[in-house]
């Protein structure tokens, strides 16, 4: 069970850089008490389902998604958090560099709560993480237990 006021996080993403600069904007923002990271696909199902080496984890308060990843692609691991009784309550922010129009409809399309793009500009990239963890962290409100396991 998470401590409340306090946030978890699961990063999906396979870029060492973005998961660095991620991890560090969302560490910066004091609402997070632990970020964990999957490296692709298979991997975030994994820990989403509590299998492996992940099994006991709580789920994540929130996922942040990267699309392109190896073995599965964020789009996958979308359809499945949607499918799947258990996890589809989990908040989902798509964050990645694709501005695709066809990625944001399928995106929306499997009923994702957000999708940002990354900015290329580190201090810009810090300011919308910063802002999605006092959204997600602060102000928005979740069904009570939602991210528990």
């Amino acid at each position: 069970m998470s401590e409340p006021g306090l946030v978890k996080f699961l990063l999906v993403e396979d870029d060492d850089d973005h998961a660095m600069l991620a991890e560090r904007a969302i560490k910066k923002a004091r609402i997070v008490n632990r970020i964990d990271r999957a490296r692709d696909g298979v991997e975030a199902m994994q820990y989403l389902r509590g299998e492996g080496e992940h099994a006991g984890q709580p789920l994540p308060n929130i996922v942040l998604l990267d699309l392109n990843l190896p073995k599965k692609s964020g789009l996958e691991v979308l359809a499945e958090i949607r499918a799947d009784e258990r996890l589809k309550g989990i908040p989902v922010v798509i964050l990645t560099t694709s501005g695709d129009e066809q990625d944001i409809a399928d995106a929306y399309g499997n009923n994702v709560n957000s999708y940002l793009r990354k900015p290329v500009d580190f201090e810009q990239f810090h300011q919308m993480v910063n802002d999605l963890c006092l959204y997600w962290g602060v102000w928005n409100q979740s069904p009570s237990g939602e991210g528990e396991k």
